[in-house]
């Protein structure tokens, strides 16, 4: 399941690059269309590890979290 979802997301950002650089509409369109439906498939990958306890993301640290918050809202550190 992890590497389904890692090939998944793969296909996501590939996706996300030829939605971006596509040149006329309908490929545009495309692209959007294909990326739309890995997202969701990735987003059902990631549910069921989830579920099952295979995928559990790291919880950021209070400190890391307030230093990123003050580098972009302008505070001390700029």
């Amino acid at each position: 399941m992890e590497n389904m979802l890692l090939l998944e997301k793969g296909v996501c950002d590939l996706f996300m690059h030829g939605t971006i650089e596509s040149s006329c509409s309908d490929v545009h369109q495309t692209f959007s269309n294909a990326l739309n439906s890995s997202l969701c498939m990735q987003s059902q990958i990631y549910d069921k590890m989830s579920q099952k306890g295979w995928y559990s993301p790291d919880r950021a640290e209070q400190q890391k979290m307030n230093s990123v918050k003050m580098k972009f809202s302008g505070g001390a550190g700029n």
